[in-house]
């Protein structure tokens, strides 16, 4: 079993180059990549062009979770279900979001886990190991282009560890590459958290002494390594770093907020305040798969007499993971909240024919009162809940669940809340900062800020991102329970998902680190950890 753990390592590292044949030539068009005719991995880790490719397939690996039609393409919105912001009303990830499954490493919501992000990250962290290692000792090669390879293909590299530290802690880190001389060593323990970190923070260094502010579109540059380092500051505690880091990025970048809301996941996403962006084309080979991502967040109102699948209400969705009334009710708080106004959510929706044409819904209703429920509640939740449509795609197929688009992984207003909350626990006025996203949405500012000012204010402007869970991890234990047992879901106003599918009951403290599927454990030394609370 070990044996063939280390095998599939290596295999996987060698077949790089056959994909790349694949990936480069699709890639030529945004990315300013060249083809080659012959990619073979002598060609990938001997020559300057091979080395190339290979950064630019490291794009589409990180596109691949994304694209995984896995369960209805779980990898691209299975961190959003699990938090405190969402209700998950069915299918298997409605499940994993439930904590029904995903909760026990042999279980299979554990292994697609497994599949979609512990295997996904580190055959992308050991492709870029690769990379990495030949770049810094091919003779003949020009010395910017060097730094430019080993400044993207660090920061992918310092992207997989850290994702893989916050879902799974106890993870290892690895910096050889992996040769039929030692593809069968057995890794026995987990990484200490200081070589953790010591790992991503150098190599995210690198990248931000070495990567130029602007680049192609789509391409990481300074900033996306900076913010990312901010990101890894906060989990170590270091506010001065974080806020050095956010505010650098802030005040010295090219990058500024878009004036308003709706510009933000407008078109294809290339905009000012992008850091990060995950791009798909059409008609292009290589250029994506569509997906169901925005589905999965979308409710089903096409199904309702007099109101056709459209793009402007959303596109055609099936309900799986939707806006809960915590959430909700944070955006409502401030009346002049533009991000509850069919720019991040779509809270209403219209007739598109008949004899109500332009005419608001109302067929169904939901829970207000719990003494009285409401007999239709449940074709609400699937038909009439509002949405998030930050996904959603103005060229989309209105008739299909699946649609091709970018997707926004990192942007300038994180910065600007991290920036806030790095000051809060550090030194200086963290306002202008949580008061500049404030504003820009169109409601009032604050006057004071701790720390439950700063989880609402990210859970208005970021909700659907794939970040709250990891914030809330990052806070702590008790921050966590408490989100978790009194938020997540709906709880009494959806009975249905009450008992044994009530996220706030089934929460247990030790979820906060995911397990490690046991099909893991078996190919890794005998006595490596399993995370606490699963043994």
């Amino acid at each position: 079993m070990k044996t063939k753990f280390f095998y599939s390592k290596i295999k996987g590292s060698l077949i790089l180059a056959a994909a790349l044949f694949f990936v480069v030539t699709s890639c030529e068009d945004y990315l300013e990549e060249q083809p080659s005719t012959l990619i073979d991995a002598d060609y990938i880790y001997t020559t300057e062009g091979g080395l190339k490719s290979g950064v630019v397939s490291l794009y589409k690996f990180e596109r691949d979770r994304y694209d995984n039609s896995t369960e209805d393409y779980m990898g691209a919105v299975l961190m959003s279900s699990r938090g405190d912001l969402t209700f998950s009303r069915s299918g298997y990830t409605g499940l994993m979001g439930r904590y029904e499954r995903g909760t026990s490493p042999v279980d299979q919501g554990a292994n697609f886990a497994s599949s979609l992000f512990w295997k996904h990250y580190y055959n992308m962290a050991n492709k870029a190991t690769s990379i990495i290692n030949a770049a810094e000792t091919l003779d003949g090669i020009d010395e910017d282009t060097r730094a430019q390879i080993l400044s993207e293909a660090k920061f992918f590299r310092a992207h997989s560890y850290f994702y893989l530290y916050r879902m799974y802690n106890n993870i290892y880190v690895n910096t050889e590459t992996i040769t039929l001389d030692n593809a069968f060593n057995v890794i026995n323990d987990k990484s200490s958290e200081q070589e953790v970190f010591a790992l991503i923070n150098s190599d995210l260094n690198y990248a931000i002494d070495n990567l130029d502010w602007t680049d192609t579109f789509g391409r990481v540059t300074k900033g996306t390594a900076k913010h990312v380092k901010a990101k890894v500051a906060m989990w170590q505690g270091n506010w001065t770093e974080a806020k050095n880091q956010a505010v650098s990025l802030i005040d010295e970048g090219p990058h500024s907020l878009v004036a308003n809301t709706a510009a933000v996941f407008a078109g294809d996403r290339n905009n000012s305040e992008a850091l990060f962006v995950i791009q798909s084309k059409d008609d292009v080979l290589g250029g994506g798969n569509a997906t169901m991502m925005n589905a999965n967040y979308v409710t089903q109102f096409f199904q309702i007499s007099g109101i056709e699948y459209n793009n402007e209400q959303g596109g055609r969705g099936f309900s799986r993971v939707l806006p809960n009334l915590y959430l909700l009710n944070l955006i409502a708080e401030d009346p002049n909240d533009t991000r509850d106004d069919d720019t991040y959510f779509r809270l209403k929706y219209y007739y598109t024919s008949g004899d109500r044409i332009g005419e608001e819904i109302d067929n169904y209703a939901p829970i207000t009162d719990l003494d009285n429920p409401s007999s239709t509640y449940a074709s609400y939740y699937q038909r009439m809940h509002p949405s998030c449509i930050k996904f959603a795609q103005d060229d989309g197929d209105e008739s299909s669940y699946t649609i091709r688009g970018n997707i926004m992984v990192y942007r300038l207003a994180e910065t600007y809340l991290i920036a806030a909350e790095a000051i809060m626990r550090s030194s200086g006025d963290p306002l202008p900062y949580l008061n500049a996203i404030r504003t820009r949405a169109g409601a009032a500012p604050v006057t004071a800020v701790n720390q439950q000012t700063i989880l609402d204010e990210r859970a208005r402007e970021l909700a659907f991102e794939g970040q709250r869970w990891f914030t809330l991890k990052r806070m702590g234990q008790s921050v966590i329970d408490f989100q978790m047992t009194n938020y997540a879901g709906d709880g009494e106003y959806f009975p249905a998902n009450l008992g044994a599918k009530d996220p706030r009951e089934n929460w247990r403290s030790h979820f906060i680190n995911w397990p490690i599927s046991q099909n893991d454990l078996d190919l890794l030394g005998s006595d490596y950890p399993q995370n606490n609370g699963y043994n």
